[in-house]
């Protein structure tokens, strides 16, 4: 798996014209699967967005209680080295993707961690305000 987190002040997720997720600040997540990706990437894909050390202070989403906005984007998996057309075959199909981005949103809620999503699959518009600007990428 692949999630690229950037640290917000607020964040949301509008689809035809309607919210669907919205936090304040916290960590916008933006995930995608592979086509091998399973349960163990789910859990450490979730333990990092919880725990690692990356909001103000050097503090993480568990320790502060800070919201996560999760995501699914499969052009994380974009392979652009040849050239001018992205391919995307490295990304998981909908069918196995949307189960694990599914998975790692429970994960972290099982945590306690207030969680907000998109929709899988929809054509979204993603706002956010960058605090910092702070953005890590994590890779199963």
């Amino acid at each position: 798996m692949r999630a690229v987190l950037q640290r917000v002040t607020r964040a949301s997720v509008t689809v035809e014209g309607e919210v669907v997720g919205a936090i304040g600040p916290g960590l916008l997540a933006l995930v995608a699967a592979t086509h091998d990706d399973g349960p163990t990437d789910v859990g450490t894909t979730a333990r990092k967005i919880a725990e690692l050390r990356i909001l103000p202070g050097e503090t993480s989403v568990v320790e502060t209680g800070a919201a996560v906005l999760v995501v699914s984007q499969f052009t994380l998996y974009g392979e652009t080295r040849k050239g001018r057309r992205p391919s995307w075959s490295r990304a998981a199909p909908g069918e196995v993707a949307e189960p694990l981005v599914d998975a790692v949103a429970d994960a972290l809620r099982a945590r306690g961690i207030e969680v907000a999503t998109g929709r899988f699959g929809a054509a979204m518009q993603v706002e956010l305000v960058n605090d910092g600007p702070f953005t890590v990428i994590i890779d199963t």
